[in-house]
């Protein structure tokens, strides 16, 4: 079993909306076959099985345009993303798009992708989006692989002759697997590595008469270089009696081990995240900074009727709501935001991180180890089920958020691992069954309201635990049971925006702007 890690799965990627799972994931997607083509892309041909989920709202959700995107070279942050599709005609790029029946699709966000090189070269691979913009390359030229984006690939192909000495210098590489590609009488060494070949090695591979063809990837997220210190709920609950630390320590410490970085850099990482979060909250409570689909924008108006005093309760938790809103609202306008652990959830934590420290009196040491608080949680939610509502609807994205965001809470005011832990439970376990229903398949209703409340949310679970609740169902098997719940939701209510509120006249009577 991967090992999850809090920068890599749980809070990021920092990305531009709306869905991480179908605009980062496809950036990504696109990124990596770019690379492994090891030229420009003159063709690129994306083929989604009408039934899942990418074929339904691939348009809706930008993810043409990321996968544009990527092919270009482009950075997800790119000011120029909006044009992608339209400059890539003047690249030599030509993209096209496709739905047709995909045999060995297994997931809802399974993706072939065809390229030819600007040199000639070509190249097929299968990919799949599983939740938070977290992807698996599954195939490539028909060979099975699993390449997620958190080592250094080497591909080699070969002729199927005195391959010994082949697999021998690889071996001193990493890892060797090899499968032959029958339609081309070629075998395909693979190799997985922490490590950049060197140049030695590729100079050797290169004169070795019988290799054909050489590609290689290298990761866009941190290398995994070592274990986390705990994988469940429980584990890091009772390694946080035994070390004396809260859960934020623990986390932290943990990602340090598993990345091999400093926990100097593992902060820095943090911070560049929270930066990112109350960014898009600032920007969100600009009306004139966004531009949704289908929703006006709110959220600074429901701020000023909550200081003006206009609102029948109000206070912090309607203060959180809003700005859980508004950085929502960044999100469906394609801004840039910082998946938490999703783009679909990516409002509850910054609503509330930015009430953390504007009403609450927090330090910015406090916020910190509530993030990695908050990323411990999703670590566990991540390691037993998904964040893609695609598999398990919104209880995996809003939901996780939710925990995530109450342990983030206790954490703050100085809690223990146990009580964070709990809190995350009740926050869960209040959410669940709730089906992905979004409506005209693009993330604005109802997600930005649930967004709102599972950020005020979070501050009453953390209340009610910190106070006396007992919460007797503990956080590990609340998401398993989460988990087994999600699944048992029909294809409708998974994101394919065809039941639910999807469905209800008003909705479908709504008119997307461009």
């Amino acid at each position: 079993m991967r090992s999850v890690s809090v920068l890599n799965d749980v809070l990021g990627p920092i990305m531009r909306g709306p869905s991480s799972s179908h605009t980062a994931a496809a950036w990504r997607i696109s990124t990596l076959a770019r690379n492994l083509l090891g030229e420009g892309v003159a063709e690129a041909e994306f083929t989604f099985d009408p039934w899942g989920s990418w074929g339904v709202v691939y348009d809706q959700q930008g993810s043409d345009l990321a996968f544009a995107a990527g092919l270009l070279g482009w950075s997800l942050e790119d000011a120029r993303f909006f044009d992608a599709l339209k400059h890539a005609p003047g690249e030599g790029v030509t993209i096209s798009f496709r739905l047709e029946p995909l045999p060995w699709a297994t997931h809802p966000n399974d993706v072939r992708l065809r390229l030819r090189g600007q040199q000639g070269d070509v190249l097929e691979v299968r990919g799949r989006s599983i939740g938070g913009g977290a992807i698996e390359m599954t195939a490539v030229e028909g060979v099975d692989v699993l390449l997620r984006g958190d080592s250094e690939e080497l591909f080699v192909e070969a002729s199927p002759f005195g391959l010994s000495p082949l697999a021998e210098l690889l071996s001193s590489h990493g890892p060797v697997a090899h499968d032959p590609i029958p339609a081309r009488d070629t075998v395909l060494f693979r190799c997985t590595s922490p490590r950049t070949p060197s140049a030695e090695l590729l100079t050797t591979l290169r004169d070795m008469p019988e290799v054909r063809r050489i590609r290689t990837a290298s990761p866009f997220l941190h290398v995994l270089r070592g274990r986390p210190l705990f994988e469940s709920a429980e584990e890091a609950c009772a390694r946080s009696l035994e070390e004396g630390k809260r859960l934020g320590a623990l986390a932290r410490a943990s990602e340090a081990q598993l990345l091999g970085l400093s926990e100097e850099v593992v902060d820095e990482e943090m911070r560049r995240r929270e930066q990112v979060m109350t960014q898009a909250v600032l920007r969100g409570l600009r009306d004139e900074d966004v531009a949704m689909r289908l929703l006006p924008p709110s959220a600074g108006s429901i701020l000023r009727a909550e200081a003006e005093g206009r609102l029948p309760l109000g206070g912090i938790s309607t203060r959180a709501a809003a700005r859980a809103m508004a950085a929502m609202h960044v999100n469906s306008s394609m801004g840039v935001v910082c998946a938490a652990p999703t783009g679909g959830s990516a409002g509850v934590l910054p609503g509330v991180v930015t009430t953390l420290r504007q009403d609450c009196g927090r330090s910015e040491e406090e916020i910190l180890r509530g993030l990695f608080a908050a990323g411990a949680v999703g670590a566990v939610i991540a390691t037993r089920a998904t964040f893609a509502a695609e598999e398990a609807g919104c209880q995996v994205e809003i939901g996780a958020a939710g925990a995530m965001a109450a342990a983030l809470v206790v954490e703050a005011f100085g809690g223990s691992a146990e009580t964070a832990c709990a809190a995350a439970a009740v926050a869960l376990q209040n959410t669940m069954g709730s089906p992905c229903d979004p409506v005209r398949g693009v993330v604005e209703i109802p997600c930005h309201t649930r967004n709102a409340v599972a950020a005020s949310c979070a501050f009453v679970c953390a209340d009610l635990v910190t106070g006396g609740y007992a919460n007797p169902l503990p956080l590990d098997e609340t998401v398993d049971a989460a988990y087994a719940a999600g699944k048992m939701l029909p294809p409708e209510l998974r994101c394919t925006a065809r039941g639910g509120l999807a469905l209800c006249p008003s909705a479908r009577n709504m008119t997307l702007r461009r």
